[in-house]
C-alpha cells in the first residue's frame, strides 16, 4: 500500500468515527474515535518517514492496541507504569480510565519536609518517562497529610510537597500545562488518623492521571 492509499484509508476510517450531533445537525469525532485515530495517524506518519509505505503499515498495526481507543491509551500507559514501579512502594491504581499514583510519606519527604528523597527523585523520573510517552493525558498532583499540627501548618504542607512532585516532573519533561498541582492537608484521610499506621497511611502525594477532555 502506498502512502497516499494510507492516507485515503485513514480518512475513510475517519468517517467511521464521526457522529452527528442531534443538537447541531454537524459531523463530529467521538472521543474514542480521536485517541484512536490520533494515535494511528501518528504513527503511520512516523513510519511513513522512516521507512516508507511499508512502514507506515507496520507502524498503524503496532500501534493498533493505543488505536483502540481512550480505554486502550490508559490501559498501556498503565501497563508501562506498573512495570516502572514494580519494586517501588508507589501504589498504582485505576478507577475507570483515571490512573492513580499513590506514593506514601516513607519514600517521597523526611517527617514535616517538603524536600523529596533521592529515592522519591528517581522513582518520579521513571514515572514522568512513561508520562512524556502519552501526551493526551493530563495530571494532577495531591498533597496530603494527617491531622497533627495545626490547619495551616498541615495546609501549606500539602501544597508544598505537591509543588515539590510537580516540579520534578516537569524537570522530566512533562509539559507544565499537563500539571496541575492542590493540597488538600488532612481533608481526605484513607485511614484512622487515631493510630500511628493510619496517620502514616494519610501521609502521601497522589497523582491523578486522566485523559485529556
Amino acid at each position: 500500500m502506498s502512502v497516499k492509499a494510507l492516507v485515503i484509508s485513514g480518512i475513510a476510517i475517519a468517517m467511521t468515527g464521526c457522529a452527528v450531533n442531534p443538537q447541531t445537525g454537524q459531523n463530529e469525532m467521538n472521543k474514542t474515535a480521536t485517541y484512536g485515530l490520533g494515535a494511528a495517524a501518528a504513527c503511520g506518519i512516523v513510519g511513513a518517514l522512516t521507512n516508507g509505505s511499508k512502514g507506515a503499515r507496520n507502524s498503524a498495526l503496532a500501534c493498533g492496541v493505543i488505536g483502540a481507543g481512550v480505554g486502550a491509551y490508559m490501559d498501556h500507559q498503565e501497563k508501562l507504569l506498573r512495570e516502572k514501579l514494580a519494586n517501588s512502594q508507589v501504589q498504582v491504581q485505576r478507577v475507570g480510565d483515571q490512573i492513580k499514583l499513590v506514593m506514601p510519606e516513607n519514600i517521597t519527604f523526611p517527617t514535616g519536609s517538603a524536600t523529596l528523597n533521592s529515592g522519591a527523585n528517581k522513582t518520579l523520573g521513571d514515572v514522568a518517562g512513561v508520562l512524556v510517552q502519552y501526551p493526551d493525558t493530563t495530571m494532577m498532583v495531591v498533597g496530603h497529610t494527617d491531622s497533627t499540627g495545626s490547619q495551616a501548618t498541615n495546609q501549606s504542607l500539602s501544597e508544598r510537597r505537591a509543588a515539590s512532585v510537580s516540579s520534578i516532573l516537569q524537570q522530566r519533561g512533562v509539559a507544565a500545562s499537563r500539571i496541575r498541582s492542590v493540597g488538600y492537608a488532612s481533608s481526605q484521610p484513607v485511614a484512622d488518623n487515631a493510630t500511628a499506621d493510619g496517620r502514616a497511611r494519610n501521609r502521601r502525594v497522589e497523582i491523578l492521571i486522566d485523559p485529556k477532555q
